[in-house]
């Protein structure tokens, strides 16, 4: 177990990203670039099409790609059977909270988790504990479509990025996670507006993607893009993920360090032998 006493919280790494698994994790954010990105650098005398019919192709390669994270961690012997069964846990509770948004004006709690969980757990923790859990609400509530690839991998992002944050303890870490959760909502929603936004057609004008028009200026209309159309969902997710953050983020945060602590992640396990 990587721990790290800091007043009153013990920093636990559960996942121990090696180098196997930092290159897997590398590889499959590369992917996720590439895939929110190639409309803006794509060639303007291909024929574009839009993500609805590539997004099987991209499905087929980002979650063998995400397993492969998983697999790449335990081979590291970052994770072990009880880090494979709290990434469990986590990721039931975050598909069990989806619905009760439904996405409704961006109401979504389960980036609290998201957040604590991978601030708790690590960043190979969080990374893995956001694509699965997409995953697992997208294919319990009938989420699935063209649309899924690109929340594995935003929300991987999410929770990978809450636990490269500097170390903090006290209240300076539940306003640092605060902040986080608020722009790392905010961002998704706006890395989100890419997987259909320069397939849509009918946009005023300095709003719409040009295709062959400079990449500052069609990346300029996706901000305004995302400023007109999004920030109502966006901003709620946001403010519901720091009020939860700021009330419940130190007892959540105390607990899943304690149940890291009970588990002993990264424990050698030694036999031995009977009196007998």
């Amino acid at each position: 177990m990587n721990a790290v006493r800091d007043g009153a919280f013990a920093r636990v790494t559960a996942v121990r990203l090696g180098f196997t698994s930092m290159a897997t994790i590398a590889l499959a954010s590369l992917v996720g670039l590439i895939a929110f990105g190639w409309p803006l650098v794509a060639d303007p005398q291909s024929e574009a099409v839009a993500h609805s019919h590539d997004a099987p192709y991209l499905f087929a390669v980002v979650v063998p790609l995400l397993l492969l994270v998983v697999l790449a961690q335990v081979s590291d012997g970052g994770m072990d059977a009880k880090a494979v069964a709290m990434l469990g846990v986590l990721a039931a509770v975050i598909a069990a909270l989806r619905p009760l948004g439904g996405g409704t004006a961006g109401i979504e709690p389960i980036w609290v988790v998201l957040v604590l969980g991978g601030r708790a757990l690590g960043p190979g923790f969080g990374f893995s504990l956001g694509a699965v859990s997409m995953l697992a609400s997208a294919l319990t509530t009938g989420g699935v479509g063209p649309w899924l690839p690109f929340q594995m991998i935003g929300a991987a992002w999410v929770g990978m990025g809450a636990g490269l944050l500097p170390r903090a303890s006290g209240r300076r870490e539940i306003t640092m996670l605060a902040g986080y959760g608020a722009a790392a909502c905010v961002a998704y929603g706006f890395c989100l507006n890419l997987w259909f936004w320069p397939f849509t057609s009918g946009l005023p004008e300095g709003i719409a993607f040009v295709p062959g028009d400079p990449l500052l200026a069609n990346l300029i209309a996706w901000l305004r893009f995302s400023l007109v159309t999004s920030l109502g969902y966006d901003i709620p997710r946001a403010a519901l993920t720091v009020a939860l953050i700021l009330v419940a983020g130190r007892p959540v945060l105390l607990a899943l360090r304690r149940m890291s602590r009970k588990a002993a992640f990264e424990a050698a396990v030694t036999f031995e032998r009977s009196a007998a």
